[in-house]
C-alpha cells in the first residue's frame, strides 16, 4: 500500500528542548531542536508515512498567539486541500496545545486528519515521551479511521477530541485527559490505532467558522472568580477600549460575586459581551435567570480557556445573545 503523505508542522515547546543534564525534567530551553532533528531522531515515523517537515516557529507554547492560530490555520487548509498532503501533524508545546487544538477544531475545512502532539519530557531527557509521541501522532494522521473525527490530540499513546482535551499535571505524563467524558481511542501496543467512539460536537467542515476569514480575531478575557471577588478587574477590562468579550470563570455552576455581577452589567451595556463559565473541571454551565439582565450566554461544559476561543470564534460571525447561546449549545 502506498504510504500517506504527511506534513509535519514543528512549531516548538518542550518537545523540541534541551538539557545538559538529562535528569533535568524541567529548567530545560524550549525551541533548542528544529522539527528535521527531531525528525531525525525518530527516523521510524518514515516507515509510516511519507514525512514532511515545515518549521512554522520555534518558541514556548507560552508565546503563542491568536495570530499564530490564524497562520497555521491558513496553512493546514493550503496543505489539505492544495498541495495533496493526506494529513497533518503540529508539534506544539502542551501548555496552551489544547487552546491552538481547540481553535483548529473549530476552523479548519477538511476532513483530513490534524493531530497536535508534544512532549512532558525534554527531546533529550531520560524517558523523554517526545520519541513515542511523534510516532504515534503520524501513525494516527495516517490512519483511515481518524478521517472525519475533527482535530486530534495525541500524547501518552491516548487518542482525545479537541474539544475536550485538557493539561491536567504540570509534569507527569498522563496529563492529558478528557475528564468525565474519556479518550476518543489509543495507539494500541500492537501498533494499530483503536477508536471507540467520535465526537458528537460540530467541528471542522460541518462548523459555519470553517469558512472564516483569515484576520483578526476579537478580544476576550478570562476573569477568574472566588470568595471576595470584588468588580475591578471587570471595570478595568472594560474601560481599556479594546476588549469585546469576557469570560467569567464563575464558582460552581457559573456564578460570581454580586460585585462582579454589577461589573458585569455595566461592562455588558458599554456593549462587551459576557459568557458565564464555570471554574470546575466538569459540569454544564447554565442560564440562570439571577443573570438575565447580563445577556450573558452560558459555555456549556467548555474550560473558560475554551470559551474564550469559541466566544472569538463567534463574535467574528454573530452578536445577537440567542445566537451565541446557540453556539455555544452547539460546539
Amino acid at each position: 500500500m502506498m504510504k500517506r503523505k504527511i506534513k509535519v508542522f514543528a512549531m516548538g515547546g518542550t518537545i523540541s528542548a534541551h538539557h545538559e543534564d538529562r535528569l533535568n525534567l524541567s529548567d530545560y530551553e524550549s525551541g533548542y531542536y528544529s522539527g528535521e532533528e527531531i525528525a531525525q531522531a525518530i527516523p521510524e515515523i518514515n516507515d509510516i508515512a511519507e514525512v514532511h517537515i515545515e518549521q512554522l516557529t520555534n518558541v514556548s507554547s507560552t508565546l503563542i498567539t491568536s495570530n499564530h492560530w490564524l497562520d497555521l490555520r491558513k496553512q493546514i487548509n493550503q496543505s489539505l486541500n492544495e498541495e495533496g498532503f493526506d494529513g497533518v501533524v503540529i508539534t506544539h508545546g502542551t501548555n496552551t496545545l489544547e487552546e491552538t487544538a481547540y481553535f483548529l477544531h473549530l476552523t479548519v475545512n477538511t476532513e483530513k486528519p490534524v493531530i497536535l502532539t508534544g512532549a512532558q519530557r525534554p527531546l533529550t531527557a531520560l524517558s523523554s515521551d517526545a520519541h513515542l509521541n511523534l510516532y504515534n501522532a503520524v501513525k494516527v494522521a495516517s490512519a483511515d479511521t481518524a478521517y472525519g473525527k475533527g482535530v486530534l490530540v495525541v500524547l501518552n499513546d491516548q487518542i482525545n477530541c479537541a474539544r475536550d482535551v485538557t493539561k491536567t499535571n504540570t509534569y507527569q505524563l498522563e496529563s492529558f485527559q478528557s475528564g468525565e467524558l474519556g479518550c476518543l481511542g489509543f495507539v494500541e501496543p500492537d501498533n494499530t490505532v483503536q477508536f471507540y467512539r467520535s465526537p458528537a460536537r460540530k467541528h471542522t467542515t460541518h462548523s459555519v467558522f470553517s469558512t472564516i476569514k483569515d484576520k483578526a480575531l476579537p478580544h476576550v478575557e478570562i476573569v477568574y472568580s472566588y470568595a471576595g471577588a470584588g468588580g475591578n478587574i471587570i471595570r478595568s477590562l472594560s474601560s481599556s477600549g479594546d476588549v469585546d468579550g469576557i469570560i467569567i470563570a464563575g464558582t460552581g455552576a457559573g456564578r460570581c460575586s454580586y460585585k462582579e455581577e454589577k461589573a458585569a452589567s455595566e461592562a455588558q451595556k458599554k456593549g462587551i459581551q459576557i459568557v458565564m463559565g464555570s471554574r470546575c473541571a466538569h459540569g454544564r454551565v447554565v442560564p440562570l435567570e439571577k443573570y438575565d439582565h447580563l445577556g450573558a450566554p452560558t459555555a456549556d461544559n467548555l474550560s473558560p480557556q475554551k470559551a474564550r476561543i469559541l466566544l472569538m470564534i463567534a463574535l467574528s460571525k454573530f452578536q445577537e445573545h440567542t445566537q451565541l447561546q446557540e453556539v455555544f449549545n452547539t460546539y
